[in-house]
């Protein structure tokens, strides 16, 4: 096999298949089992995936976003005052499903006026979301004073982000039927290959007809909706709307996202790679904390693992050049 063929291999299993951050995250989980006894249980193993549910959520949509050669900043502001409004809804006596109904209808409209005024103002992606994130975080500490709303406890709202189906946590489970929409949207539709394209050429993508502007609102959409979902799920597992909710969200999603194999410059993306790179974010700081390493250091580690991905996605662009 010539050395041009074992390259294409490589780069297809690493970065196509998303083996690699498999791969990775088996190490990673091997090394934290070995230095603390405590890691390898049940209960932590579980903590880890629940705390991996909201930055996956999130991440599984800025996927698209990124694919498409965008970027989303307001994802964090939305999953803040999703979280506050549902809150607010049910504190005041609606309908827990109506509640949550109408607040994904609300991230919906949101994403539509993020994509509109990307698409129709030709404001760019970055400048957009940043100051459509700016606006919602205000209206939350606007509208909450810089005070948590307590006191969510209605059956049916708890069970969203604290109830078990059998032994598995309802969070966990919501998160993988996400991740199949997810999946499906990516891989098996139009809709998934318009975005990629999008992503590799946009001026090739209009001049075979894919139309642009309505594919990139419809991906915002998306981005909205999931958002909103990971607002309500985080509402319901706090029993309250915390004003500095979803801070820094942004940065999880966007690392999970580049993590996993999805590529900053479009074109490319990898949603199981999102997956694994949303709990191998997760099992560091879980580990981490376990091994009693200072918090400030989780960020500093999470990081290098930001460049590493970010390096290699250059590399492997080069090689199959």
């Amino acid at each position: 096999m010539s050395t041009t063929a074992k390259e294409f291999n490589i780069n297809k299993i690493l970065n196509i298949n998303g083996i690699g951050i498999i791969i990775v995250y088996i190490v990673v989980f091997t090394v934290l089992s070995i230095l603390s006894p405590n890691f390898l249980t049940l209960s932590n193993v579980m903590i880890g995936l629940r705390q991996a549910v909201f930055t996956a959520i999130v991440a599984f949509a800025m996927t698209f976003v990124i694919s498409m050669g965008g970027i989303d900043l307001s994802v964090g502001s939305i999953v803040g005052i999703s979280s506050m409004i549902v809150a607010a809804f049910i504190l005041s006596g609606m309908n827990v499903y109506l509640a949550i109904l109408i607040v994904l209808l609300i991230g919906v409209c949101i994403g539509t006026i993020n994509g509109l005024i990307v698409t129709k103002l030709g404001i760019p992606y970055f400048i957009a979301t940043l100051g459509t994130m700016s606006i919602l975080r205000g209206i939350i500490y606007v509208y909450t004073k810089g005070i948590p709303l307590y006191g969510l406890r209605a059956p049916a709202f708890r069970f969203i982000g604290q109830g078990y189906v059998g032994v598995f946590p309802a969070p966990i489970i919501i998160t993988i039927v996400m991740l199949g929409i997810s999946y499906y949207l990516f891989y098996k539709t139009r809709f998934g290959r318009y975005t990629v394209s999008i992503g590799s050429n946009e001026d090739a993508a209009r001049l075979v007809g894919i139309p642009v502007d309505r594919i990139k609102t419809m991906v915002f959409m998306l981005s909205g909706v999931f958002c909103a979902l990971a607002g309500i799920i985080l509402a319901s597992r706090s029993e309250a709307a915390i004003p500095e909710a979803g801070n820094a969200y942004e940065m999880d999603a966007i690392a999970a996202t580049v993590i996993g194999g999805t590529s900053m410059s479009g074109g490319k993306g990898n949603i199981i790679g999102t997956a694994f790179g949303a709990i191998l974010m997760a099992t560091i700081r879980n580990g981490l904390s376990l091994l009693n390493v200072n918090t400030f250091f989780h960020q500093v580690v999470i990081g290098l693992f930001i460049l590493l991905a970010v390096a290699f996605d250059r590399f492997t662009v080069k090689k199959m050049r």
